[in-house]
């Protein structure tokens, strides 16, 4: 038992050391999912074995997207992490979204549409609860504000109207893009929100204030309003 437990670290080092080479001499394409999460942990908790506790937050949240986007006290629920392991994964979730961000608010956000989408999609995507936000435009289309309305259950979050034309009034927006996730995975429009897309679009128009879409974010793919004809 004791040669066992004197060659396991050993063992660990030397996988460890190949998941590092694999990286340095083809990139993260070169390693799976697991292997990803298990070096980012290795960093952390470098003592420790980290492939099953890759493997086992992988399976609790879905895959990557899931696994980063999930709160710290989700994430925490899972035998084996503490916080500075948690801590690992969150600043690299933080990491992505800022280099994401920052490619939306360098240049007009009509002339950059994918890079809204991949923002969007890493941040909201695989929520699992439903998020909204209103991102608040300038007269040249450039991002001057990405508000967090809130949060609301699995099912629905709310969007009122008065909320959403105050706040574009106090900012000085010149237009408007709202967003909001489905949890569900399904991206398809409910009656609801086409029909509150359409009341904030009224609303904007009496004061200046264009809407140029509402995007629906989902696991499986998004939808545009406007795109779908029904702004």
């Amino acid at each position: 038992m004791a040669d066992q437990d004197a060659k396991a670290p050993q063992d660990g080092a030397g996988h460890r050391a190949r998941l590092r080479q694999k990286l340095a001499d083809s990139g993260g394409e070169a390693l799976h999912d697991h292997e990803l999460i298990e070096y980012l942990l290795a960093l952390a908790i470098p003592r420790r074995d980290t492939k099953p506790l890759a493997k086992a937050l992988l399976r609790e949240f879905g895959g990557i997207g899931g696994l980063m986007t999930a709160d710290w006290p989700a994430i925490a629920r899972v035998p084996g992490m503490g916080d500075t392991s948690i801590a690992a994964i969150k600043i690299v979730q933080a990491t992505a979204l800022r280099m994401l961000r920052n490619d939306v608010a360098a240049r007009p956000v009509l002339a950059s549409w994918q890079a809204l989408l991949d923002y969007l999609r890493a941040d909201m995507a695989y929520l699992s609860v439903e998020r909204v936000r209103v991102l608040h435009l300038n007269s040249r289309n450039m991002l001057i504000r990405d508000d967090h309305m809130g949060d609301g259950s699995i099912d629905q979050a709310a969007i009122y109207v008065r909320e959403v034309i105050k706040r574009a009034m106090e900012l000085g927006s010149a237009a408007l893009i709202l967003v909001h996730n489905h949890p569900s995975g399904d991206p398809s429009p409910s009656r609801q929100d086409i029909d509150i897309t359409r009341q904030i679009v009224e609303a904007g128009k009496r004061l200046g204030i264009a809407v140029h879409d509402h995007i629906i974010m989902a696991a499986t793919g998004h939808t545009s309003l406007r795109a779908q004809g029904l702004l």
